[in-house]
């Protein structure tokens, strides 16, 4: 597994947390089939965590940059991908651009055909801020 597809896997485990479920060993072994030894699973275990664990911090990073939405009104498959990707954007795991263009591509391949402009816009104005926030360059890199 490589890091896009570490990321894909995060945003399904968030995803089943945001159901109800705990994306636990049995989902990550049996339904994803991932090995904990797998490359790269490290990777998708702080991602997943570290949006679970920081979720109002996350939401709140993110709710100003929806612009008429609400997170409630998101579709679940969206506010995943958006909280990923705002929790790789708040803790620097790789360049802006990498990060915005990794959740434009997963929101392409599981949401809707909209999705993938309403997340780079979401998550571009965010940067933005961001890079406001810390002058001398953009933020993530």
């Amino acid at each position: 597994m490589d890091r896009s597809a570490a990321r894909a896997q995060a945003m399904k485990l968030i995803y089943e947390w945001e159901m109800g479920g705990d994306g636990g060993e049995e989902t990550r072994l049996n339904l994803l089939e991932i090995d904990p030894g797998e490359s790269e699973a490290d990777f998708m275990n702080r991602l997943f965590e570290g949006v679970v664990n920081n979720v109002s911090e996350v939401d709140s990073r993110l709710t100003p940059f929806l612009r008429g939405w609400t997170l409630e009104r998101l579709t679940r498959v969206d506010l995943a991908i958006l909280r990923l990707a705002t929790f790789e954007l708040t803790r620097n795991t790789a360049p802006t651009s990498v990060v915005i263009n990794e959740a434009v591509e997963l929101a392409n391949r599981y949401s809707t055909d909209k999705a993938g402009a309403f997340v780079n816009g979401v998550l571009g104005n965010l940067a933005r801020a961001m890079d406001e926030e810390q002058p001398g360059g953009e933020a993530g890199e």
